[in-house]
């Protein structure tokens, strides 16, 4: 093996044991804290059996993929290679940054004793402002551009200044689908998975590190998390770890230098919030009625008898399926 994929296979190892040993280690403080999730009454019934599975566990494999990232930029850094690994610097402080939002959220539902949290604008408001500094970081580094990529033909369309706007929310879009995605056990983890190995093989394709790296925390920190998030799940991520993964994995498109790439493979993430917006809309035209039967749709699916296992494995099936087509339209 070369030095590419020796490099990725160690990253990838090592996130996943240090993530299984910092669960290992998080579980049991989260539990006799009694850090433990609250189930609103508004929420799914089925799910009150829930009630006091620890959260936060999203702490454990951010520890462990910036302890690791940690040392790869020491690393590269006394190899003199540090500077063209800038997109991936600004990508992983713009995952931490979201989940340290999403931190203070379920601390603030902790403390309160309550499954509340931060208000919607108090999130939306901090989200807006980490994807302004995000894009506005990776623009003037001169590590994104203005053009956005089409899918299926070699082209791009230059959109100019109207680039930043819609970046911005793209980028704060799919972070809140991320988070809205993890509603069951083991769902968000399982669909960001998938997106972590296309972007492993985007990253052989094109030999690009930066890239690699990120698949390599997305793969490594969610099978380490899965042993213990599976159904019946024994942690949960919590935002903390849905908004860090949300977020990983929308900016490692726009680290790439494809933006649209990463709509399309966050597909299911975008389906999930639009799911959420549309219920929400629907509610209040038809003064009371509701599209789905619960919102965002994996809810709706259980409420038609679905279980949740059967949501887990279609769900990661769809985001391969778009993953696929992601790879027909762009390379």
């Amino acid at each position: 093996m070369n030095e590419f994929t020796v490099t990725f296979v160690i990253v990838t190892v090592t996130i996943f044991l240090l993530t299984v040993v910092a669960e290992r280690i998080l579980i049991p403080i989260l539990r006799s804290r009694k850090l433990g999730q609250k189930i609103l009454d508004i929420g799914p019934r089925w799910h009150k059996s829930k009630e006091g599975t620890p959260i936060m566990g999203g702490i454990g494999f951010i520890l462990a993929s910036m302890l690791v990232m940690a040392v790869f930029f020491i690393i590269r850094g006394i190899n003199g290679t540090a500077t063209s690994l800038i997109p991936l610097a600004m990508t992983l402080a713009f995952a931490v940054g979201n989940g340290m939002i999403g931190f203070v959220d379920d601390y603030c539902k902790l403390v309160k004793k309550q499954n509340e949290g931060l208000t919607r604008l108090q999130k939306l408001f901090l989200q807006l402002a980490f994807s302004t500094a995000y894009v506005c970081v990776m623009s003037y580094t001169g590590c994104m551009d203005t053009t956005v990529a089409l899918p299926f033909v070699d082209g791009v369309f230059e959109l100019g200044w109207g680039y930043y706007p819609i970046a911005v929310i793209v980028l704060t879009g799919v972070v809140n689908g991320g988070n809205i995605t993890d509603g069951i056990d083991g769902l968000a983890s399982s669909v960001t998975c998938a997106i972590g190995v296309f972007y492993g093989i985007v990253a052989f394709w094109e030999t690009d590190e930066s890239l690699s790296m990120v698949s390599a925390i997305l793969i490594g920190a969610t099978l380490g998390f899965l042993i213990y998030n599976f159904h019946p799940a024994r942690v949960f991520m919590g935002d903390t770890g849905s908004l860090f993964l949300g977020a990983l994995a929308i900016s490692a498109a726009f680290g790439f230098g494809n933006g649209t790439l990463g709509l399309i493979v966050c597909a299911v993430f975008v389906l999930e919030m639009l799911s959420s917006f549309l219920q929400i809309f629907y509610f209040k035209i038809t003064k009371g009625k509701r599209l789905f039967k619960m919102a965002p749709f994996h809810h709706h699916l259980e409420q038609c008898g679905w279980s949740e296992n059967q949501i887990v494995v279609v769900f990661t099936l769809v985001e391969i399926a778009f993953c696929v087509l992601s790879w027909f339209a762009f390379f």
